[in-house]
Order: C-alpha cells, then structure tokens, then sequence
C-alpha cells in the first residue's frame, strides 16, 4: 500500500541519516588532532637555558614570571606557581593540561578516550558531543525499530527461526549502549552548561583569589555558544565553530579599574601583600563587565596604558609577580 511505501521510505531516510551524521562525527573526533599551545607560550631560547641551569625552584619560578609577564594568564598551581610543562617546556595557557597518552600539551583538555583513541580538548569537543548525540539517537532509532519484534518473541508470536535470536541480541544491545551513552552525554551537557571540562570538575581551576570551579563560566546560554559558535544553523553539522582560540577563555574573574582598586584599598585594610594585585572577592557585575553584557563579547579587552604582544589580540592581563 502507500502507506507501507511511505513508511518504509521514512524509514531508509531517518536511517541513513543518522548513521551518516554518526560516522562522521565520530570520524571528526577520530581524525581532528588535538590543538596545542601557540608559539608565543614556549620560552626563548635564552630562558630555556638560564630555567635548565637554575637548581632552585624560587630561581626557576622567577624565570616563568618574567616569561608570562605578557601572556594572558589567569591560572596557577595550587601553590600559586606557573603552570610550566617540562615535558613539553613551554608555560600552559589556562584549561591547557599535558596528556600522557598523546605526549601532548592539549588546549582545554577534557579527557583521553580509549573509545575514540584520540585526546579530547577544545579542537573537537564539538564532534565528541555530537558523536555522543548522533550514537544515542542511532541507538535510540534501533530500539524503537525492533521493539515490535522483541515483544513478538516474548508473546510467541514471531516465526521459529534462528532470526529471532538476533532481534533479542540487537535489542538488548541497542538498550544497553542507549543507557550508558545517555548518561555519559548528560553529564557532558552539564559540563557544557557550567563551562567546566572533566578535569575541572575533579580538580578547580585555581585563580589568584583561590579555586574557583565557576571561574570560566559566563551563564548557560553563553557557555552553550562558547562550545557551539554564535550561529545555530552549525551547531548540528560536525564543523568547527567553536569560539576562541583555545588558548585565551573569558572569565568571569577580571582585575579591578585602578579607580576601583584604589577605593577598595582605602575601604578595607590589604590583609596580604598580594591583594593589591589579586582579582576582586568576588566577580563582577553585568554592568561592570562588558564581557557579561548583553553584547556577547568573547574577547576581554584590556585597559588603554596595558600593552600586548604584536599580532595577539587585546586581553586583560594577569600580572603573576607577587
């Protein structure tokens, strides 16, 4: 009949579909090579060899101040050093970690998955999430298929042949996938939504005034576009539009005006010799902050007198000497 016709049609269709947005997400998140740190991150050659000489950690920390001095940095240690990588031997811009598997300083790593065999960080934790979708969806698209079926066989009603064993082998694995996939995508909404990685959750990003597990994140809806890009019409292809360059991350934790800064200091007396220079107690307002405004604005713009290194982009620069 044209019903049946129709149907079957819909069927090939949504089918196809999904299988070949699944492939080639999950072929995106395979193949996109993990994004690394700009050259502007590793030390001279200068620095290299006075940081390789000096034996004392003091000395060596006074050497990656100097070389982060310039360099958008909000993040240190939990003992408030430069985040520095031997291995690699260059200062890491904040989110960036070292994987061990890919012998890699990856850009906003999230975790290494055996699944894919690939380290996934900010070159494709769009793909991943889509991956993740896609393969629920497929699932999902599976199940529903052979749900008539699978009740049949409990009933009595299909045909004895070795056919039904294969529809209870496709549904309960169907299932199963759709269970485990499921949560694993909804814990990676909720990161998404919070602006963390898996690393972040486990371990806070530590800024000047302490860890602060929310430090990156600049309210749900920007926190979706900062993964996903500004235009809608992407967020379901396996293209990247994510925003930024992987290295530099608005934050919601921005030095105080010099004005601010100083009426702060006359209201309440500097318990440290590093609060005269730490972030302020707590973030700042929509209004004091055009980052948060209502004009999304992905870039920090920095004070007039602050200079930048040549080609990079204006930002808000951490001083990190104590």
């Amino acid at each position: 009949t044209i019903s049946s016709t129709a149907e079957k049609v819909v069927y090939l269709v949504v089918f196809h579909l999904s299988f070949v947005m699944f492939v080639w997400s999950y072929g995106k998140t395979i193949f996109t090579s993990p994004a690394t740190p700009s050259k502007e991150f590793c030390l001279s050659k200068v620095d290299k060899e006075q940081y390789e000489k000096e034996e004392r950690p003091e000395s060596q920390q006074e050497i990656l101040r100097r070389a982060a001095k310039d360099l958008p940095i909000y993040t240190t240690t939990a003992s408030r050093a430069i985040r520095y990588c031997d291995r690699c031997q260059l200062i890491k811009p904040d989110r960036c970690h070292h994987c061990s598997a890919c012998d890699v300083c990856v850009l906003k790593m999230d975790h290494h998955c055996p699944w894919v065999n690939n380290c996934v960080g900010f070159s494709n934790y769009k793909f991943f999430l889509l991956f993740l979708m896609y393969s629920l969806l497929y699932c999902l698209f599976v199940a529903a298929t052979v749900l008539q079926y699978f009740i049949k066989f409990w009933t009595n009603e299909l045909p004895d042949t070795h056919a039904k064993f294969h529809v209870l082998f496709l549904f309960f694995v169907a299932a199963m996938f759709f269970i485990s996939i499921l949560s694993l995508f909804s814990y990676h909404c909720w990161l998404v939504g919070k602006n963390r990685s898996t690393i972040e959750t486990f371990r806070a990003p530590t800024f000047r005034n302490g860890p602060d597990k929310n430090g990156f994140s600049l309210g749900c809806s920007k926190n979706l576009r900062e993964v996903f890009g500004d235009e809608k019409k992407y967020w379901l292809l396996p293209i990247f539009t994510s925003l930024g360059d992987g290295c530099n991350f608005p934050t919601r934790l921005v030095i105080m005006d010099p004005e601010q800064l100083a009426v702060s200091s006359q209201n309440e007396p500097a318990k440290s010799s590093v609060a005269n220079q730490s972030f302020p107690t707590r973030p700042l307002s929509e209004s004091q902050n055009r980052l948060l405004s209502g004009d999304c604005q992905w870039v920090e713009t920095g004070p007039e007198e602050e200079n930048v290194k040549s080609g990079a982009k204006k930002h808000i620069i951490v001083s990190l000497e104590s």
